[in-house]
């Protein structure tokens, strides 16, 4: 398309027609489909965005790596939504979190984002891929009501309505306005609070299906590094200088990084000393962090925003800092 705004309209149309679409972009163009990201939200059209991260403000640094954009992935567009981001590390796992995201997209009706970076964006590396019949997809589900009973966007007890393509004989309305069932605007306050309610529990009430976080080495670690991203790539070989040192830590690296494993976190933070949380920014998830904590193991920021990457070897100091 002739410019990001129109890519994501085109992703959402298609998604509309019944394809699965995505588009993909870095930080600026990222900030440029906010507004209909926002719309995919409200009308409850699933699709996935690839932003692959550079630094900012701005312009900022075109090609070079930052994970500036964590924030903007949750908060980005207006209103109150509830969103699904995942942050892959490698490029199988950008393979597999692509898989993940279509799935949770059409499982959930809702726009996913997938947070890459530049480094791993511009990566290249043998991977081991499976075979098709191993693969699981999940395609959205379809309306099994005559089409003069449809609702496209009927409140129900899962929170997640069946959607039919255009063109497949069930006539609705689509609006980015708030909406009744049929999906013509609406004012009443009973079914803007349905509408929201149903916005927010889709997510909230389906967490442990969401929510993926991988770990190593946190059986007896008293030290755990907290990275996602190309990060946690690093943080794995600090890991291992750290072990050659008989220090006891570990890597906690969340693949959904919205919602943010807050149970997880919960419970880590009553076996943990110290959380070193490492990221390519000023300070951006170590909010939640904290947030998650309560005040029992101490936290500490490694950051780096300068358009480089976190080096094993800055993190391995940083752990022997706060040891």
């Amino acid at each position: 398309m002739e410019d990001e705004i129109a890519s994501i309209a085109a992703v959402i149309g298609a998604s509309i027609a019944g394809a699965k679409a995505m588009t993909a972009t870095s930080g600026p163009g990222f900030s440029l489909m906010q507004e209909n990201i926002g719309y995919a939200y409200m009308a409850e059209v699933p699709c996935v965005i690839v932003d692959v991260q550079r630094g900012g403000p701005s312009t900022g640094l075109p090609t070079k790596v930052s994970q500036s954009d964590t924030m903007q992935a949750r908060w980005g567009t207006h209103g109150d939504y509830h969103a699904i981001a995942l942050a892959p590390s490698s490029v199988r796992e950008c393979f597999g979190l692509t898989i993940r995201a279509f799935n949770l997209a059409e499982k959930y009706r809702t726009p996913v984002i997938l947070l890459i970076d530049e480094v791993l964006g511009h990566m290249r590396e043998k991977v081991i891929l499976p075979e098709p019949d191993e693969i699981k997809v999940f395609n959205r589900m379809k309306p099994t009501v005559p089409p003069e009973w449809y609702q496209h966007f009927e409140i129900n007890p899962h929170f997640v309505s069946p959607m039919a393509s255009f063109g497949e004989g069930y006539r609705y309305n689509i609006t980015g306005l708030t909406h009744d069932p049929l999906g013509f605007p609406t004012s009443r306050p009973e079914e803007i609070e349905a509408k929201l309610n149903k916005l927010e529990k889709k997510i909230t009430s389906n967490v442990n299906d969401i929510v993926r976080v991988e770990e190593e080495f946190m059986e007896d670690a008293t030290i755990a590094i907290f990275a996602y991203g190309i990060v946690a790539r690093a943080a794995r070989q600090a890991i291992r200088m750290a072990q050659h040192k008989r220090i006891r830590v570990g890597l906690i690296q969340p693949l959904t990084i919205w919602p943010f494993p807050d149970i997880y976190m919960e419970q880590m933070s009553e076996q943990l000393e110290v959380i070193i949380v490492a990221e390519l920014n000023q300070g951006q998830l170590i909010g939640e962090v904290m947030r998650t904590n309560c005040g029992k193991a101490k936290i500490y920021a490694l950051n780096r925003f300068d358009g480089d990457i976190l080096t094993p070897e800055q993190i391995f100091t940083k752990i022997r800092e706060v040891r």
